[in-house]
Order: C-alpha cells, then structure tokens, then sequence
C-alpha cells in the first residue's frame, strides 16, 4: 500500500494562553480556513472538516485525509522537432538544453502531433509529496495570515502570536507528524481545564481528540455546542427563578470564548437598585459582568440574573456569593448616578454643550442643536402642510433637550446609553411622553435590525440631526472612503431614508439638504456639495431596495427621473416593480426602448404638436385615440401618486403600439408625417414617464 493509499484522520491543536474572547471565533474560522485552503491549494481532498475553539486553544480536524498528495501527470512542451535537429540529423542546443532541464536524455523526449507540426514534448508521472513534508509549512503561512492587528513575543523565543503557544498537536490517525511551529515541536498530548484537569493528556489517535477533552480533560472543545450548552443552561436556571433570560447574541458568543467547561449559576441583588432604569442595570450586567439579566414574564427586570463559571464548584454557593458581592458596589454606581444627575433639570446641562466640539470646522454641540432646531421646525411645518399633525412646541423642546443626557454622569460612563438616559430623564422630571420619546428616537434606526422612530417628534428630530450632520461633514470634505466612516454616515443616509419610506412623510430631500446648508453657513460652504450628498443618499437607497427584492433595473428606471421626494420614489418602485409582472409589460418596456432610441435621433417635438389630420394610418389613428383616452383617466392618477393603477391602465397600449411599429414607417421620407409620427410617441412616452423610464427595464 502506497501512501497516497493510506487515509485517516489529521489533527492539529495549538494551545495557548487564554485568547481574547471578541475576537476567538474569528479567528478560529480564519485558522482552519487557511488550513483547508492550504492543503487543496496542495491537491488534498478535503471533505469533512471540524473547527474547535475555547479559551486556551484552536483546533482543526479534518476527516480522512490521504498521506500525501496524489500523483500527478507532468507535461512539458520542447522546442519543434524542425527545431530539434540540425541539417546532419544531430540534436540542437536548444533540445539538448531542454532535455536536460527535464532530468533526461533528448532520446526519452516524446513527438507530439499538432496543428502546427511535430513538436517534442516530456511526459512523467510526478510522485505526490508526503503530507508530513507539506503541513508545517501550511500551518505557519495560516498563521500568519491570521486578523491579528497586534502580535506578541513571549520569552526568549523570535516567533509572535496573540498570546504565548504552549502546546502543539499534529497527528494523522495514530502516527504524531514532526512539525516545528511557533518555536513547539509536535506531540500527542494536549492538556485540558486549567483547574479540573490540569495534567498532560495522551491522545491515542486524531479522531480521539473530542471525546477525550470533554471526558478526561473538563473540555467542550466545539464553540458551536458549547454556547449551545450555555444557552441550556441559562434558560433552565432561569425558568427555576419564573422568569426569563434577557440572552444577547454578542454576550452569549464572549462567555463561550471565555470558558471550557460552563456552568450556569443564578445570583440576586437588593430590589432598591431596581429603582434604577432597566436599561443600566442590564448593561452593567451585560458589559462589566458578562451576566445574563432576567425579567419576568411581562418583560420587567427581576433581581436576579445567570452567570457562566468556567469551572463546576464544590461549593457553588460560595461562587454565587462572590459574584453578588462583585456586582454590588456596580449597581450601587449606577443609582448614585441615576440619583446624582436628577438634582438638577435636564435642560440645565445645555450649557456644557456650548465647551464640547462636536466636529472643530462645524462648530460646538451647542451650534449643531441649534442648526437642528432650525431644520426641524422646517419639517415640521412641511409636514403639517402636507396633512401632518406635529406639535411643533413638542419639537422645540425635543430639540433643546437631544443632547443634555450626553453631560450627565451617566451617559459618561455608559456611552452606548445616550438618548435612552436623556428618555429616562425626561420621563422623571415629568416631560410630556413623546419629547421624552423623541430623545430616544433621535439616535433610530441604531441598526439594519432597529425600528425607525414612532412619533411624529422623535421622526423630526431624527432626520434632522442625521441631515445636518450628513451635510456638514460632507462640506468640510470628510465624506465616507473605502471602509472609513467615522461619522456614520452611511447608516445615517439609510436612516433618513427609512424614516421618511417607512414612516410614509411627505417630503423633499433635496429642499431639505438645500435648507440644512443654509443653516451651516455661518460655519462652512456647505451648497457646494448639495448635489453630492442627495446623489449619496440615493446610492443608499439602491441598497435599501436591493435588500428587499428590487431588481437593479426597476432602480434605474424610477432613478433616471431622479424623484426627489422619498416616500413618492416608493411609490413609483412599487408601481414598477408590480407592472413588470403583467403580461404587457416586456412588450411595452420594448416599445419604450424604441422610442427613445428614435427620440435620440430626432429634434426635440412637444406631445402638443400631433396633428391629428396628418393621421393616415389605421394603426396611427388606433393609437392616437387611445392615447388621447387614456391620458384623461391617467393623469389625475400620476398628479394624486397613484403610480400603480396609473401604470397597470397604461398596459393597455400594448396592442396599438404593436400595430404601429407592425404597420407604421416612423422615418418616412414626408418631412410633416415624420415629425408627427416622432410627436405621437414623444406624447407616449412622456406619459410612461410620469413614472418612470421604463426603457431601461430589462428583457427577460
């Protein structure tokens, strides 16, 4: 049996200290992807590969894998065999050169017949490399190709990692392979927990890897079945308490990268700090802690919550005290702020925003909520002129307190809890609910996932704030690059959007950058880059509706018209996108293409300038008075919006339209007939776009 013949299971562990635990999975999957990617690149095949990663290790084990690379067929083509030979029938030394390139002699070279003559090839069976030989090498290049933005040295060694190697495992079925990586010789002993299994653990075989850490070594090796494990293990300790865990994805994935061996234990804290808004005491738990919150069955925040030991105790009471003794003095911070930030009103910390830049071209917090009032009351008057109903004295008020929370203790020492302090706040010191609301709403969407805001204030102030922002830092030439975005713009474009789409507000986007230019006058020429930022914006909005389904070409054909307003470019999406299912709508999509290719070629002719005596053709007539009917009845539906039924009446052109161009010379020599025929299609045409160009719809 050759080597290429034997296939078992290969096996590498590196173990380590304990590696950072946001980063863990990351590079766990970057790790065995390198590997895999290596060994294909190599002529292995690949088939069932197992990715393992706790706290101190990452491990990969591939299934039946061959010992070596499978032989391979070498071809190497010579010089012709004109070439080859002089006069005298003597080889050249351009063969000879190459005979002796390929290790042979020029009368073990081959002739190959091509279209071109006999040329002289070499042909050898190239025997496959030892997968020993191969993966010390495979392993060293995975590592350094690593996401590891900060390497480290350890000892007297020259080799640099995240964090100091300790161990290295390299096995294929029963037989350790020698290897030398990061300054370790390969073995077949892997160590397990820290504390419940210290000792050196003999590995029998690759394939024994699994079973023997979890069993002997206290270790759940596999990230996937340890978080599941984790998550078990919440959700029966909770329910055990009548309540339910507050589980987050990010949390859940960092307490797996922290512990091999988890084990879930409820703790409690004094009902007073429950006084204090849920939302800081879930992050304290979540972030400082990595405790998993608990509320009850109507959603209310309970005093108690689930931590993860990354070990099983004897005496677990004593780890459930210790963890309640820690998070005490946390929780106690907390409602020394929540009290300490209420002993003075909200509005009262608009004075430091006057000392704090916001960006040092556009001014101070302080400037920037008053160019955001400004543009707020704009929108809200637009919009109460449209049918709205915004209070604009509850907008007032939202404006003036949006940034106070940002000064208080608190949001200084949870950031992430800006705009949900400044809720709070307002809702204890007896605020109207929406203002308090709209404090919140302002910073919505946060993400792809979140809610645009509910009320008519928190909508206003959230536009508002991420449109002066959006212009302003476009004016001072900051625009996002590459996958550089410091300011956010690129969810604050979407956000906007989402707000005004999905929040049905009529309004004008380029009305509202031309307004919050205006207003950063003072600061910076900001109407330079008016057109800039509304082409930014509708970029996001290509993507917004990607997302949701939207064809590339039903985009373009409502974008050619570039709508200005965003809630009407939904409309004219919707209508688009649900006429390119009717079974006119590729025959009319044709048409339109048609006749803007013959518009192209002609002068410009108003739809006015159809002289309908000029008419002399059945299937001219025929789609004149159709045209002429329909645009009575489509009209007052493109002028109302009602893009769609506008557009599914419209399909009704497709059998006039076909008789025309079956029937109809446009181009006719009669200069008087031409331009009359060329003004019958301009007359269709700039009916369709009323809504769209549809011309640039694609044929299926």
């Amino acid at each position: 049996m050759s080597p290429a013949d034997l296939v078992d299971d290969l096996l590498l562990e590196l173990g380590t200290e304990e590696l950072p635990p946001k980063a863990l999975n990351k590079l766990s999957q970057a790790f065995t992807r390198g590997i895999v990617d290596g060994l294909k690149h190599a002529g292995f095949e690949i088939n069932e590969v197992a990715s393992y990663a706790t706290p101190r290790r990452l491990a990969v084990l591939i299934k039946n894998i061959a010992a070596s690379q499978p032989d391979r067929s070498v071809e190497r083509k010579g010089p012709s065999l004109q070439a080859a030979y002089d006069a005298d029938g003597k080889p050249t030394k351009a063969v000879m050169g190459f005979a002796r390139s390929c290790g042979v002699e020029v009368d073990d070279l081959q002739q190959q017949q091509t279209d071109k003559g006999v040329w002289l090839v070499f042909k050898a069976t190239e025997k496959g490399q030892l997968l020993s030989d191969l993966i010390e090498d495979i392993i060293n290049q995975s590592l350094s190709r690593l996401p590891v933005p900060k390497r480290m040295r350890w000892g007297n060694y020259d080799a640099e990692f995240v964090r100091p190697a300790h161990w290295l495992v390299l096995m294929h079925g029963e037989k350790v392979i020698d290897a030398s990586v990061l300054g370790l010789n390969s073995s077949a002993v892997t160590f397990g927990h820290r504390f419940h299994s210290p000792g050196a653990i003999v590995l029998p075989s690759a394939s024994d890897y699994n079973d023997k850490l979890r069993e002997e070594g206290f270790v759940i090796a596999d990230f996937g079945e340890r978080k599941q494990t984790i998550k078990q293990q919440v959700i029966a300790t909770v329910s055990q308490l009548g309540g339910e865990a507050v589980i987050d994805e990010d949390l859940l994935d960092e307490v797996t990268a922290l512990t091999e061996w988890p084990i879930a234990v409820a703790g409690e804290f004094e009902e007073k700090f429950l006084q204090v808004p849920a939302e800081v005491l879930i992050k304290t738990m979540q972030d400082n802690q990595k405790y998993f919150p608990v509320k009850d069955n109507a959603g209310k925040l309970k005093n108690y919550f689930i931590t993860i030991s990354n070990l099983a105790s004897k005496s677990p009471e004593k780890v459930k005290a210790g963890n309640e003794r820690v998070i005490r003095p946390r929780l106690a911070d907390a409602m020394f702020f929540w009290q300490q930030d209420q002993k003075q009103p909200l509005e009262s910390f608009n004075k430091a925003l006057e000392h704090v830049v916001f960006q040092e071209k556009l001014g101070t917090l302080a400037d920037k909520t008053r160019r955001v009032a400004r543009l707020a009351e704009l929108i809200a008057s637009q919009l109460n002129g449209n049918g709205g109903s915004a209070s604009i004295d509850y907008v007032k008020r939202a404006v003036l307190l949006s940034k106070c929370d940002l000064m208080t203790d608190m949001v200084g020492e949870f950031a992430s809890l800006q705009g949900v302090m400044g809720k709070r706040y307002a809702q204890a010191a007896g605020e109207a609910e929406e203002v308090a609301l709209a404090l919140d709403e302002q910073y919505k969407p946060r993400g792809a996932s979140d809610d645009t805001a509910e009320t008519a204030t928190g909508q206003i102030l959230a536009i508002s704030d991420k449109l002066d922002t959006l212009v302003g830092i476009f004016a001072i030439g900051q625009k996002p690059t590459g996958e550089k975005d410091p300011y956010a713009l690129r969810r604050a474009a979407l956000g906007i959007l989402r707000t005004i789409i999905e929040r049905k507000l009529d309004l004008d986007l380029k009305q509202l950058i031309t307004a919050s230019a205006e207003f950063l006058a003072d600061k910076v020429n900001a109407s330079k880059v008016e057109a800039e930022v509304f082409d930014y914006i509708l970029e996001r909005l290509h993507a917004y509706y990607l997302d949701r389904g939207v064809t590339a070409d039903v985009f373009d054909a409502v974008s050619a018209l570039s709508p200005s307003r965003p809630l009407d470019f939904d409309k004219r999406i919707k209508a688009v996108a649900a006429f390119r299912t009717l079974a006119e709508a590729e025959s009319l999509a044709a048409a339109n293409k048609r006749v803007a290719n013959i518009l192209k070629k002609s002068d410009s002719v108003s739809p006015a300038d159809v002289n309908e005596s000029l008419l002399s053709e059945e299937a001219e007539k025929k789609l004149y008075q159709t045209l002429t009917a329909l645009s009575e009845t489509v009209e007052p539906m493109f002028d109302s919006g009602n893009y769609e039924d506008a557009l599914s009446r419209l399909s009704s052109l497709r059998v006039p339209v076909d008789e025309f161009f079956d029937s109809v010379m446009v181009m006719t020599e009669d200069e008087a007939i031409k331009n009359n025929r060329i003004a019958l299609l301009n007359t269709m045409n700039q009916l369709f776009l009323r809504a769209a160009d549809l011309s640039r719809l694609h044929q299926a």
